[in-house]
């Protein structure tokens, strides 16, 4: 069921706050528990499908051939540099000036305001943490202990890898777990060329990325009404077959079949709702976004997945008599210790020969290189790890035949030899927690909705540019070492933000005066508040998070269903 405008029901078992990834993850599973269930999304709505308006257009049937005009970049700067953003996919991007922020330090935030959030525009590399990643603060000394570990989360990555549909081969590498994968994408004839010497020259792993495509449609998937991926390389406009996960296509349609779920949209959470006298949460204050009504709903438990600096945002808004400086903030942690994943460098080269193989489809995945950075021990002159991306491709025209006209019997001859082969490389390195990367309320300036902006004063330290140096020696060593030439590498030195992967400001620990959140993702001084989307995390990692993410959220919707059946209540 979905709803815009008034409700009739104001109580519920359960609230979600945002649609995304781990949003939708909490209602499919409160919702399988029983759970009569609400998500609070502040965006528009977007059904699986009828809400695509792009998803087949060729490039052809569209103005500027799907570029945005320059005056539309020139009003929306930040946006227009987020990764996948033109005008096939504009409409699921904020526009730069409907959500404004606080920039103390530069950082580009890039949000997708609708139900779905950015489920319908993420990147779907979901590889597993190992366990040496949730081990590595404590050994090697920063940040702080993570209260769980790789066992704790390993069934619920299964639980997850299962029903989206996760691609990936079986390794047996010790920072890169295997999961329940289906079939893998193939490496090409470079990319095979690159497996090779890695493994042999220096010991490194080259591997077919663990991604969030659907290659062979199970029985669970059909009954998601999913099927398997097209490759039509269109993902972010919104995939009409479900080849990809998202919660539009996934987890909210399969929660609104049990009868438990109520969505509704253009709602913007203003705060949680403290009582004194059960010391829980009782409800959350919503603004309706288009008629600014004030509207309160009750529930006996309340997931936070606003995305992290939402979710951190809304904890810090979120005062009372209790709690005057946001819900659960007695120690001043709420809003420290935000990361972010180090996007900076690349490099691309060429390399002559292969020229008689090419490949089948332009695959939707990359392919990646795993952490080999201070694994068990510190080896490198910075702490923490990294991993790379990486792919390997011909290019469409054959040097010799380059020429000016893109159309017509010249082009189309051209096409038909295509020219050297290329391969790149990119880094996806960790940041180290630090409090004075933070985000804090703004004391003057409020939103159109009447809510305070968001400060974010976060950075690069040291560490950051010590990794992203050894990151573009050891890339250059390796095509080296596979015979590449013309060898280009590039620091952008972008800013933080563009890497969409902010994480912390609510972290997990095991110490209420270091941490916001016990084991099972837990507000620690008020047990029924759940923060299960990026803010909870104690470290950044190397990995991409999204499918974590979704782990720790089922893990602790489950233990919230288990509580409320035992003892009525979330103890």
């Amino acid at each position: 069921m979905r709803t815009i405008g008034r409700m009739t029901a104001t109580h519920y078992d359960a609230i979600v706050i945002g649609s995304g990834i781990s949003g939708g993850w909490a209602a499919k599973e409160l919702c399988d528990r029983g759970l009569k269930t609400l998500v609070l999304e502040r965006g528009r709505d977007v059904q699986h499908i009828k809400d695509y308006p792009t998803m087949s257009l060729r490039r052809w049937d569209m103005d500027l051939r799907g570029d945005n005009p320059r005056s539309w970049s020139e009003a929306n700067p930040l946006i227009s540099r987020a990764a996948g953003y033109d005008a096939t996919t504009k409409q699921f991007f904020v526009e730069d000036a409907d959500h404004p922020y606080v920039q103390e330090k530069p950082f580009l935030w890039v949000r997708g305001y609708q139900v779905g959030g950015k489920s319908l525009i993420w990147g779907r590399a979901c590889a597993r943490w190992s366990p040496m990643d949730f081990e590595a603060p404590k050994r090697l000394g920063y940040g702080i202990p993570w209260p769980i570990g790789y066992d704790d989360v390993a069934p619920w990555y299964s639980h997850v890898e299962k029903f989206i549909g996760v691609c990936g081969t079986h390794e047996g590498i010790a920072t890169l777990p295997d999961g329940d994968y289906l079939p893998a994408y193939d490496l090409n004839t470079v990319e095979q060329h690159l497996r090779r010497v890695l493994k042999d020259k220096f010991g490194r792993h080259y591997v077919s990325g663990r991604w969030a495509h659907i290659t062979d449609a199970q029985e669970i998937h059909r009954q998601q009404g999913r099927a398997t991926c097209q490759n039509r390389n269109l993902c972010m406009r919104g995939c009409p077959f479900g080849g990809y996960f998202s919660s539009n296509a996934s987890t909210l349609p399969w929660a609104q079949k049990t009868g438990n779920l109520t969505v509704r949209p253009f709602s913007v959470v203003h705060s949680i709702l403290y009582d004194d006298a059960t010391k829980q949460a009782s409800g959350v204050k919503v603004i309706d976004a288009n008629t600014h009504e004030e509207l309160v709903f009750k529930a006996r438990v309340i997931f936070v997945n606003a995305s992290a600096l939402n979710s951190t945002l809304i904890l810090l808004n979120s005062t009372s008599q209790r709690f005057p400086n946001g819900l659960g903030n007695d120690h001043g942690v709420l809003g420290k210790y935000v990361g972010f994943h180090n996007y900076r460098a690349g490099m691309g080269a060429e390399i002559e020969g292969f020229e008689d193989s090419y490949y089948e489809v332009y695959k939707p995945a990359e392919n990646i290189i795993p952490n080999f950075r201070n694994v068990g021990k510190q080896d490198a002159d910075f702490l923490g790890g990294y991993v790379i991306f990486s792919g390997a491709s011909r290019r469409l025209i054959d040097d010799n035949d380059a020429h000016d006209e893109t159309i017509g019997a010249k082009y189309k001859q051209a096409i038909s030899k295509p020219g050297k082969w290329t391969a790149y490389m990119y880094m996806q390195g960790e940041t180290l927690p630090d409090a004075a990367n933070h985000v804090r309320l703004s004391p003057d300036k409020k939103d159109q909705w009447g809510i305070p902006q968001l400060v974010i004063s976060v950075g690069y330290d040291d560490n950051a540019e010590r990794m992203v140096q050894d990151f573009l020696r050891e890339g250059r060593r390796m095509f080296n070492a596979a015979g590449f030439t013309n060898i280009s590498t590039n620091d952008n030195h972008w800013p933080p933000g563009l890497d969409i992967h902010e994480m912390g400001g609510a972290r997990m620990g095991s110490d209420p005066k270091t941490s916001m959140l016990n084991a099972h993702n837990q507000m620690h001084l008020c047990r029924n508040v759940f923060v299960t989307d990026g803010a909870c995390m104690t470290s950044t990692g190397s990995q991409s998070p999204s499918i974590l993410y979704m782990a720790l959220t089922a893990r602790a919707a489950n233990h919230a269903a288990d509580q409320l059946k035992k003892h009525g209540r979330i103890v």
